[in-house]
């Protein structure tokens, strides 16, 4: 592990108003206050400002984004694993941008399918509103349902749609969903990156690949990408309060939309084609948007 030589101070990133916590009062469970104090002490880095959710195809960009502050193994941390699917890293990093704003960097997501429960799906997504994140960007790679996007593209996502019949909320926590996606960053992507497109986002529960019957249906529903990601903590960092911009890389064209069969491979190799793309994207949106 290495750590920062000094200790920082508060963040002096202020949470938008219009993404204040929800009337539920809903906070960062007491695992991820934990996995918080864990990374604090490991650290000597005592809050951040935003956090950073690498997907398949993002990783080669965690050491690039700054200067690393710090370096942790997933699994020494409280209630975080070390994902067994191929093109996770397994680490929680601290980088330091150039103007001086601390990212939390989580090579670590645990997707559904791996059998932890809804719980430490989003796990990462509560360490980062514990550390004083008032931003998250959460990254993946997907299919895409329309033709129009190629592998290789980098798309913003607007809207998802949750097919995994669960969600991390529970009882009467009644949040607003109408702009999980953030306008604000989103327009202000847009404005530096005019060429890039928006899309809605399926989430599926996975493990196995959608069928063309599942894709066509995603389509008929309004959906532009899918995925096995993303959504579940896009919904539990709204409910804390996070503002949120999502990203997706196109890996390959999802079932039935071309005659290609699918393989893990393929979104492994895709996102190593796209890494200096996507690490500059990551890099300006860390500096200048979020």
């Amino acid at each position: 592990m290495t750590a920062s030589a000094t200790p920082d101070g508060p963040s002096e990133t202020a949470t938008p108003a219009h993404y204040a916590p929800a009337a539920s009062g809903r906070t960062p469970t007491p695992l991820a206050q934990q996995a918080a104090d864990t990374i604090r002490r490991r650290s000597g880095v005592s809050g951040i400002d935003r956090a950073v959710v690498l997907g398949s195809g993002w990783g080669a960009s965690a050491d690039r984004l700054g200067t690393t502050l710090a370096t942790l193994p997933a699994a020494e941390v409280p209630g975080f694993h070390v994902s067994g699917v191929p093109g996770h890293a397994g680490t929680l990093l601290i980088v330091q941008t150039a103007s001086g704003r601390r990212v939390l960097l989580i090579a670590a997501r645990t997707h559904l399918y791996e059998g932890r429960g809804v719980d430490a799906v989003v796990h990462g997504v509560h360490t980062a509103a514990a550390l004083g994140a008032g931003s998250i960007v959460l990254t993946n790679g997907c299919g895409g349902v329309d033709p129009s996007l190629a592998p290789g593209s980098p798309v913003l996502i607007s809207d998802h749609v949750n097919l995994t019949g669960t969600s991390p909320l529970s009882g009467p926590t009644f949040v607003d969903m109408t702009d999980v996606y953030s306008p604000r960053l989103r327009a202000a992507v847009r404005e530096r990156h005019p060429q890039m497109r928006e899309g809605v986002y399926a989430q599926f529960r996975g493990p196995q690949y959608e069928t063309p019957a599942e894709v066509r249906m995603a389509r008929a529903i309004g959906a532009d990408l899918v995925g096995m990601s993303t959504a579940l903590e896009a919904i539990a960092a709204r409910a804390l309060g996070l503002e949120v911009l999502g990203l997706s890389l196109v890996t390959n064209a999802a079932a039935g939309v071309s005659a290609q069969p699918l393989s893990h491979a393929e979104v492994i190799q895709a996102g190593r084609d796209a890494a200096p793309q996507l690490t500059e994207l990551l890099a300006e949106i860390l500096e200048n948007i979020v």
